[in-house]
């Protein structure tokens, strides 16, 4: 880490502590040349997760698709809500044995999630996500849904 000051590449760290929910480590460090003390914040870098689409087609991870994703299914829900449930299904993925995961597991991962939080949101969620444009395949899913639980 490079001194702000004079820029010299060795410092000691003073004191390391959580901050932002336990999302970033903040660091008191005081520098080896100069002796001045400056702080540094410690975050996680971007996920580098690729999703497998149904056409076979690999994309970027994109937390933002997700968030709409879960947008339209959800919107009873708080923002703080959503953003744990965003949070869990990452925590998921990032502990997935590849860097590749198929959309099928993410979208089971989120109906999986919502079948205890939210039951509505579930259906609206399923409904989009398994493409039921039947009355019968929308009983069907209620009456699965029913017997699940």
């Amino acid at each position: 880490m490079l001194c702000p000051y004079c820029g010299f590449d060795e410092s000691n760290v003073l004191e390391s502590r959580e901050a932002e929910e336990g999302k970033v480590t903040r660091r008191r460090r005081e520098c080896l040349k100069c002796k001045k003390r400056f702080t540094t914040y410690e975050r996680v870098g971007s996920i580098d997760l690729k999703v497998i689409k149904k056409s076979g087609k690999v994309e970027d991870y994109s937390r933002e698709k997700l968030e709409k994703c879960i947008d339209k299914a959800c919107w009873k829900m708080t923002g703080e809500e959503k953003s744990g449930l965003i949070d869990e299904i990452e925590m998921k993925l990032l502990n997935w044995p590849s860097v590749e995961i198929p959309s099928k597991e993410i979208g089971m991962m989120i109906l999986e999630k919502l079948k205890n939080i939210d039951p509505m949101a579930y259906i609206r969620f399923a409904t989009v996500y398994l493409d039921i444009n039947e009355v019968n395949d929308f009983e069907k899913l209620i009456s699965n849904f029913k017997n699940k639980k």
